[in-house]
Protein backbone atom coordinates (compact mmCIF):
# COMPACT_ATOMS: atom_id res chain seq x y z
CA UNK A 1 0.00 0.00 0.00
CA UNK A 2 1.20 3.35 -0.96
CA UNK A 3 1.95 5.87 1.70
CA UNK A 4 -0.33 8.49 -0.01
CA UNK A 5 -3.37 5.93 0.42
CA UNK A 6 -2.67 4.47 4.11
CA UNK A 7 -5.42 4.46 6.07
CA UNK A 8 -6.02 6.91 8.98
CA UNK A 9 -7.91 4.00 10.80
CA UNK A 10 -5.32 1.13 10.17
CA UNK A 11 -2.38 4.05 11.68
CA UNK A 12 -4.71 4.78 14.71
CA UNK A 13 -5.06 0.67 15.01
CA UNK A 14 -1.23 0.01 14.65
CA UNK A 15 -0.50 2.69 16.95
CA UNK A 16 -2.89 2.16 20.12
CA UNK A 17 -1.33 -1.03 20.09
CA UNK A 18 1.95 0.00 20.15
CA UNK A 19 1.02 2.53 23.37
CA UNK A 20 -0.29 0.03 25.02
CA UNK A 21 3.25 -2.26 25.05
CA UNK A 22 5.60 -1.70 27.71
CA UNK A 23 8.54 0.87 27.44
CA UNK A 24 11.77 0.11 26.21
CA UNK A 25 14.15 -1.47 29.14
CA UNK A 26 16.04 1.59 29.36
CA UNK A 27 19.01 -1.38 30.49
CA UNK A 28 19.04 -2.63 27.02
CA UNK A 29 20.21 -0.66 24.35
CA UNK A 30 18.07 -0.22 21.63
CA UNK A 31 18.66 -2.58 18.20
CA UNK A 32 18.66 -1.71 14.93
CA UNK A 33 16.16 -3.50 12.86
CA UNK A 34 14.23 -4.12 16.39
CA UNK A 35 14.26 -0.72 17.76
CA UNK A 36 14.88 1.77 14.72
CA UNK A 37 15.75 1.40 11.35
CA UNK A 38 18.54 2.10 9.38
CA UNK A 39 17.62 3.99 6.36
CA UNK A 40 19.26 2.77 3.43
CA UNK A 41 19.79 5.70 1.92
CA UNK A 42 20.66 8.86 4.11
CA UNK A 43 18.72 11.86 3.75
CA UNK A 44 20.25 15.00 3.49
CA UNK A 45 20.27 16.96 6.51
CA UNK A 46 19.92 21.01 7.38
CA UNK A 47 21.79 21.55 10.66
CA UNK A 48 24.91 22.73 11.29
CA UNK A 49 28.41 20.07 10.73
CA UNK A 50 28.42 18.87 14.66
CA UNK A 51 24.92 18.76 15.13
CA UNK A 52 21.99 16.06 15.16
CA UNK A 53 19.15 16.40 13.14
CA UNK A 54 16.01 15.22 15.28
CA UNK A 55 12.50 15.30 13.63
CA UNK A 56 9.10 14.87 15.64
CA UNK A 57 6.52 13.55 12.55
CA UNK A 58 2.88 14.22 13.52
CA UNK A 59 -0.82 15.01 12.34
CA UNK A 60 -2.58 17.16 14.68
CA UNK A 61 -5.81 15.15 14.08
CA UNK A 62 -4.28 12.06 15.56
CA UNK A 63 -4.75 11.06 18.96
CA UNK A 64 -1.62 9.59 19.58
CA UNK A 65 0.32 12.23 18.75
CA UNK A 66 -2.13 14.67 20.77
CA UNK A 67 -1.28 12.10 23.80
CA UNK A 68 2.49 12.50 22.98
CA UNK A 69 2.78 16.13 22.60
CA UNK A 70 3.17 17.27 25.93
CA UNK A 71 5.70 14.36 26.54
CA UNK A 72 7.45 15.43 23.26
CA UNK A 73 7.79 19.21 24.16
CA UNK A 74 9.46 18.28 27.46
CA UNK A 75 11.80 16.28 26.18
CA UNK A 76 12.50 18.98 22.92
CA UNK A 77 13.25 22.15 25.38
CA UNK A 78 16.10 20.04 26.86
CA UNK A 79 17.26 17.80 24.29
CA UNK A 80 21.30 16.06 23.79
CA UNK A 81 22.90 19.30 23.53
CA UNK A 82 23.86 18.15 19.82
CA UNK A 83 20.50 17.60 19.06
CA UNK A 84 18.75 20.11 16.63
CA UNK A 85 14.86 19.13 17.11
CA UNK A 86 12.51 19.82 14.32
CA UNK A 87 8.61 19.02 13.49
CA UNK A 88 7.29 17.96 10.36
CA UNK A 89 3.77 17.51 9.43
CA UNK A 90 2.92 14.65 7.58
CA UNK A 91 -0.02 14.02 4.71
CA UNK A 92 -1.17 10.84 3.77
CA UNK A 93 -3.38 12.60 1.68
CA UNK A 94 -4.68 15.66 0.37
CA UNK A 95 -6.69 16.38 2.68
CA UNK A 96 -3.62 16.71 5.47
CA UNK A 97 -2.27 19.43 3.25
CA UNK A 98 -4.24 22.35 5.32
CA UNK A 99 -2.79 21.45 8.79
CA UNK A 100 0.71 20.94 7.21
CA UNK A 101 -0.18 24.44 6.58
CA UNK A 102 -1.37 25.60 9.58
CA UNK A 103 1.69 24.39 11.14
CA UNK A 104 4.14 25.94 9.42
CA UNK A 105 2.24 29.15 9.10
CA UNK A 106 2.03 29.49 12.54
CA UNK A 107 6.14 28.86 12.89
CA UNK A 108 6.40 31.76 10.58
CA UNK A 109 4.93 33.88 12.58
CA UNK A 110 7.02 32.56 15.85
CA UNK A 111 4.03 31.46 17.60
CA UNK A 112 4.56 27.60 17.72
CA UNK A 113 4.99 27.88 21.60
CA UNK A 114 1.88 29.56 22.12
CA UNK A 115 -0.32 28.12 19.51
CA UNK A 116 1.01 24.24 18.98
CA UNK A 117 -0.63 23.08 21.39
CA UNK A 118 -3.46 24.66 21.23
CA UNK A 119 -3.99 23.03 17.83
CA UNK A 120 -3.97 20.02 19.34
CA UNK A 121 -6.59 21.15 22.46
CA UNK A 122 -8.95 22.71 19.43
CA UNK A 123 -9.41 19.22 17.65
CA UNK A 124 -9.62 16.82 20.77
CA UNK A 125 -11.05 18.63 23.61
CA UNK A 126 -12.82 21.18 21.49
CA UNK A 127 -14.01 18.81 18.85
CA UNK A 128 -13.19 21.58 16.39
CA UNK A 129 -13.54 20.85 12.99
CA UNK A 130 -9.51 22.01 11.75
CA UNK A 131 -9.59 20.41 8.19
CA UNK A 132 -10.28 22.98 5.66
CA UNK A 133 -8.07 26.24 4.80
CA UNK A 134 -11.58 28.38 5.69
CA UNK A 135 -12.06 26.45 9.34
CA UNK A 136 -8.51 27.16 9.91
CA UNK A 137 -8.48 30.99 8.97
CA UNK A 138 -11.55 31.02 11.37
CA UNK A 139 -10.44 29.59 14.11
CA UNK A 140 -7.44 31.53 13.59
CA UNK A 141 -9.28 34.78 13.65
CA UNK A 142 -10.61 34.13 17.30
CA UNK A 143 -7.20 33.63 19.00
CA UNK A 144 -6.09 36.59 21.43
CA UNK A 145 -3.19 38.34 19.95
CA UNK A 146 -2.89 36.76 16.87
CA UNK A 147 -3.26 38.86 13.47
CA UNK A 148 -5.49 36.96 11.33
CA UNK A 149 -4.62 38.84 8.20
CA UNK A 150 -0.85 38.36 8.86
CA UNK A 151 -1.25 34.86 9.50
CA UNK A 152 -3.45 34.21 6.23
CA UNK A 153 -0.62 36.15 4.09
CA UNK A 154 1.49 33.33 5.87
CA UNK A 155 -0.60 30.57 5.11
CA UNK A 156 -1.03 31.22 1.27
CA UNK A 157 2.51 32.12 0.90
CA UNK A 158 4.96 30.55 -1.72
CA UNK A 159 7.45 29.74 0.96
CA UNK A 160 4.58 27.69 3.17
CA UNK A 161 4.25 26.12 -0.10
CA UNK A 162 7.82 25.23 -0.28
CA UNK A 163 8.05 23.77 3.44
CA UNK A 164 4.66 21.82 2.65
CA UNK A 165 6.36 20.00 -0.19
CA UNK A 166 9.60 19.47 1.59
CA UNK A 167 7.69 17.66 4.42
CA UNK A 168 6.30 15.21 1.75
CA UNK A 169 9.78 14.47 0.52
CA UNK A 170 10.96 14.00 4.54
CA UNK A 171 8.05 11.82 4.66
CA UNK A 172 9.00 9.90 2.04
CA UNK A 173 12.64 9.77 2.42
CA UNK A 174 12.75 8.31 5.96
CA UNK A 175 9.60 5.72 4.49
CA UNK A 176 7.25 7.13 7.56
CA UNK A 177 3.82 4.71 7.66
CA UNK A 178 2.23 6.07 10.75
CA UNK A 179 2.32 8.87 13.28
CA UNK A 180 3.74 9.92 15.85
CA UNK A 181 7.44 8.87 14.76
CA UNK A 182 11.37 10.23 14.52
CA UNK A 183 13.86 10.57 12.08
CA UNK A 184 17.32 10.93 13.24
CA UNK A 185 20.46 12.27 11.61
CA UNK A 186 19.24 11.45 8.32
CA UNK A 187 19.68 7.91 9.20
CA UNK A 188 17.30 6.49 11.50
CA UNK A 189 13.80 5.98 12.06
CA UNK A 190 11.80 4.95 14.71
CA UNK A 191 7.91 4.77 15.55
CA UNK A 192 6.11 3.90 18.81
CA UNK A 193 5.53 0.10 17.37
CA UNK A 194 9.47 -0.58 16.95
CA UNK A 195 10.26 1.30 20.47
CA UNK A 196 7.61 -0.48 22.15
CA UNK A 197 5.96 2.43 23.23
CA UNK A 198 5.85 6.51 22.63
CA UNK A 199 7.98 7.24 25.59
CA UNK A 200 10.66 4.54 24.85
CA UNK A 201 10.94 6.12 20.99
CA UNK A 202 12.06 9.04 23.04
CA UNK A 203 14.48 6.70 24.66
CA UNK A 204 15.48 4.76 21.21
CA UNK A 205 15.91 8.99 19.80
CA UNK A 206 18.33 9.89 22.47
CA UNK A 207 20.08 6.49 21.77
CA UNK A 208 20.38 7.10 18.34
CA UNK A 209 21.67 11.08 18.51
CA UNK A 210 24.59 9.52 20.48
CA UNK A 211 25.41 7.08 17.81
CA UNK A 212 25.12 9.40 15.44
CA UNK A 213 27.44 11.74 17.27
CA UNK A 214 30.12 9.29 17.30
CA UNK A 215 29.92 9.37 13.56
Amino acid sequence: MKRREFSVSVASAALAAASALPALAQTSAPKEGKDYTKLSKPVASEVPAGKVEVIEFFWYSCPHCNDFEPTFAAWAKAPPKNAVVHRVPVAFNASFVPQQKLYYAIEGMGKVEELHARVFRAVHVERQKLSKDEDILAWIAKQPGVDAAKFKEIYSSFTVSNQVRRASQLQDAYGVEGVPSMGVAGRYYTDGTQAGSLPGMLQVATHLIGLSAKG
